[in-house]
């Protein structure tokens, strides 16, 4: 079996304050873009991961798709060993979920090769002890998330019809970093009321890492002013970046930035 993985991008992320189990309590609208990579899982004699495209670094086991594998192996005796190719083409530390779509597209793989017959909260469930990002995924459909990222209601927007031009500098962000600058606040305005009038995003929908990674990294600054300058009508960095990216109402085409950037033009369905 093969899926295709897609990548998401943040519209807003408000980050509130820190709770006791160190993560900080956050809201923001994930919504799914195609951008996609593959996974394939086929039933074998003997275990195997392997992987293509963009290079993954570190050990093998720390990949999400494995350690999904491992745990529903460990409560799931029928799972028997798999061969599993992931063909890398989201960027990596890029805000953009790549490899927490990974790890949840396997998860719903897994659930249908072998018969599990687990439903979507169960499955999320399972996400959850893989990453904050990753049971956003499992039903791929525009939400606001809250708690640490885990806790999921539908949200109604809607952009279809306009395009996403993407901009990965192919800087990393650490999430120490990401978290080092950031002032939470409680004082914030309902992110479902700033949604609602998109004629408000460019000054109400914020996402509360760029104040400080853009000090840090002022070439990120100068994407989103770019994408602006080029006539998007939204523009901000995904997650804790690096990814930035601009809503259009037509096609943009190819904007100067430099070659070694990673970049392309999509339309929203």
């Amino acid at each position: 079996m093969i899926t295709f993985p897609n990548a998401k991008i943040n519209l807003g992320l408000q980050i509130f304050h820190k709770r006791k189990d160190n993560f900080h309590e956050i809201s923001t609208c994930m919504y799914p873009i195609p951008l996609t990579e593959a996974v394939e899982i086929i039933p074998s004699e003997n275990f195997s991961f392997g992987s293509s495209g963009i290079d993954i670094p570190g050990e093998k086991e720390g990949n999400l798709v494995l350690k999904a594998y491992r745990l529903l192996a460990a409560d799931f005796p029928q799972i028997s060993p798999v061969q599993i190719h992931l063909h890398k083409k989201i960027p990596m530390g890029a805000g953009l979920g790549g490899g927490s779509a990974d790890a949840a597209f396997a998860l719903k793989m897994l659930n249908e090769i072998f018969e599990l017959n687990l439903d979507s909260k169960k499955l999320e469930s399972y996400a959850g002890l893989l990453g904050s990002d990753c049971p956003f995924f499992i039903e791929n459909k525009t939400q606001i998330a809250t708690g640490r990222g885990e806790i999921l209601q539908p949200a109604a927007v809607k952009l279809s019809g306009h395009w996403l031009y993407l901009v990965h500098p192919g800087i990393h962000i650490s999430t120490q970093e990401a978290y080092a600058g950031v002032k939470p606040c409680s004082d914030q305005k309902d992110l479902e009321s700033v949604l609602a009038s998109p004629s408000t995003w460019q000054t109400d929908l914020v996402n509360d890492f760029e104040n400080s990674l853009f000090k840090n990294h002022p070439e990120l600054a100068a994407i989103k002013s770019s994408l602006y300058e080029a006539g998007a009508w939204y523009a901000a960095m995904s997650g804790s970046g690096s990814a930035v990216f601009g809503l259009f109402s037509e096609a943009p085409g190819k904007l100067t930035f430099p070659d070694e950037y990673f970049q392309c033009c999509l339309e929203l369905k």
